[in-house]
């Protein structure tokens, strides 16, 4: 009698996150797979703030994050939140 596995098992199972991307008092969620680039997740959000990419950067915890980096590879949780910032070109003295 041959044994069938359950339907999960053999599966690999990635569990998706909330998270929340803030910007000027805006928030906006997002639901993504723990090894998803975060270059996906800000193409999404720029277009929901309706910006143009490459347009904010964004902190996590005060960090960086940049567009390599994974929710897993942060250590972000369910329900994390993630702040964007305008990118700010210059500004420094001309002298």
């Amino acid at each position: 009698m041959s044994q069938t596995p359950p339907p999960d098992e053999g599966k690999d199972i990635k569990p998706k996150l909330n998270l929340t991307i803030s910007y000027d008092g805006t928030p906006v969620t997002v639901k993504v797979k723990a090894n998803m680039k975060f270059e996906k997740i800000f193409h999404v959000v720029e277009q929901k703030f309706n910006k143009q990419a490459g347009t904010f950067k964004f902190t996590y915890d005060g960090t960086r994050v940049a567009k390599e980096d994974t929710p897993a590879g942060l250590g972000m949780e369910d329900g994390d939140q993630i702040d964007a910032h305008l990118e700010q070109l210059g500004g420094g003295s001309s002298r």
